[in-house]
């Protein structure tokens, strides 16, 4: 079998589909984090996590380097150096539209934080709960908190996530207004914490991908992770043959997910009834344990890329085990 390996470890090519759409700017502070050669790394908040043994630099309160659609990455802009992207939580499932923005967007996945949920209901300073008529939040986060909510009485409003909703309450000065998000905006926007906490299940992970413009060298010396997105020729039994790529070679799989194409959703089949019928036109998308400086790696995809047009790597990176 003849392996492709250089053109499967070009990140994110093109071949066939039409994934090449600039989304518009974004404005975004300049926090930082100094690494250990004196050089500081603007990066979203979040990735205090992933940095844990250096200081986040603060230099204005209004945030961030991440991803918000419609608008564009200050990563691509060159606004920030790293950014995170969340991409599922151990309760609500996988975050579909967020992994059209990995497509969307020309970035490399660098590495993984598993963060565990601790939700908070903030408030601006001298506001108490019975002030409350409406709370603010994500539709993730306000789900994830629906008893203690429910109990509060207070109408919900959907925002594009959680710091968002912290920030709308503190620029607004909205005082019958509260937030459902972390302590850590509760710092950021000078609110306070008016109860620690309040999502319904305890044992709630969210995973975030960290994203930058340029790949890492992946090696062998640690556990490594692989994600790739594909797409596959008309036939039968063809994801089987593309999930037996990597059991054939103990590759194991953590992740598989489907989902339409978002320019092409749909495509013609044959109809034995009136001759032709349309199906959805799938991506699929898979997370892998072994690292792409593995033989085994290389042809896996080789091989799989014998029936897969469209095959990017979307990232090579250190799992994230600490958690």
């Amino acid at each position: 079998m003849k392996i492709r390996a250089a053109k499967i470890l070009q990140p994110h090519a093109t071949r066939k589909l039409e994934l090449n759409d600039r989304a518009e700017p974004l404005s975004v502070i300049d926090s930082s984090v100094s690494l250990n050669d004196g050089r500081k790394v603007r990066i979203s908040y979040k990735l205090l996590h992933f940095y844990p043994s250096r200081k986040l630099l603060m230099h204005r309160k209004n945030l961030w380097a991440e991803f918000r659609t419609p608008h564009g990455i200050a990563v691509e802009l060159w606004l920030a150096d790293e950014t995170v992207l969340p991409i599922e939580n151990s309760l609500g499932g996988s975050i579909h539209r967020n992994y059209d923005l990995l497509l969307r967007h020309k970035l490399h996945i660098v590495g993984e934080v598993q963060l565990a949920v601790n939700l908070c209901l903030l408030a601006l300073p001298g506001v108490w709960t019975q002030h409350l008529k409406r709370v603010l939040s994500h539709p993730q986060a306000l789900a994830q908190s629906d008893i203690i909510l429910s109990k509060l009485g207070a109408t919900r409003e959907n925002v594009n996530g959680t710091a968002s909703a912290a920030q709308l309450v503190a620029s607004n000065e909205l005082r019958d207004a509260g937030a459902v998000a972390s302590a850590r905006a509760a710092e950021i926007y000078g609110l306070d914490i008016l109860a620690e906490r309040i999502q319904d299940d305890s044992d709630n992970i969210t995973r975030y991908l960290v994203l930058a413009r340029d790949p890492i060298i992946p090696s062998t010396n640690k556990p490594f992770k692989t994600s790739i997105v594909f797409t596959l020729e008309e036939g039968p039994g063809v994801l089987f043959k593309a999930l037996a790529t990597f059991a054939l070679r103990d590759i194991n799989l953590t992740k598989i997910e489907s989902w339409p194409q978002r320019k092409h959703p749909l495509r013609e089949v044959d109809n034995p009834n009136n001759g032709s019928a349309k199906c959805c036109n799938y991506l699929f998308y898979i997370d892998f344990e072994a690292s792409m400086a593995e033989p085994r790696a290389q042809n896996a995809l080789g091989h799989l890329q014998e029936f897969a047009p469209f095959l990017p790597v979307l990232g090579c990176y250190p799992m994230d085990t600490a958690l």
